[in-house]
């Protein structure tokens, strides 16, 4: 039997699930089973990487602070520009 593709609409039922979650410490329950301890810490690189960029670091002291490959902070960045997500929720 071939696996079931994942289609826009589970991929909203997983954006449902987190938004349905009210605190922290939920969360953490959430996402140890969803996660790998790894994903978690590339997902946390991510978010402080975003954080230093927003207060106006360099390339450099990002790196040395979070020890984030220049390919994953380049993406980082591009999100930090482009995107919406981090503007609307980094602070």
């Amino acid at each position: 039997m071939a696996p079931e593709k994942i289609t826009a609409n589970m991929v909203n039922e997983l954006f449902e699930l987190l938004a349905s979650v009210n605190n922290a410490e939920d969360m953490e329950l959430l996402f140890d089973d969803l996660c790998t301890n790894n994903e978690i810490e590339q997902m946390t690189q991510r978010l402080i990487a975003a954080k230093l960029l927003l207060q106006g670091k360099t390339y450099n002291q990002v790196i040395e602070a979070t020890d984030i490959s220049s390919a994953t902070l380049s993406r980082v960045s591009s999100c930090v520009k482009y995107g919406k997500g981090y503007k609307k929720f980094v602070k």
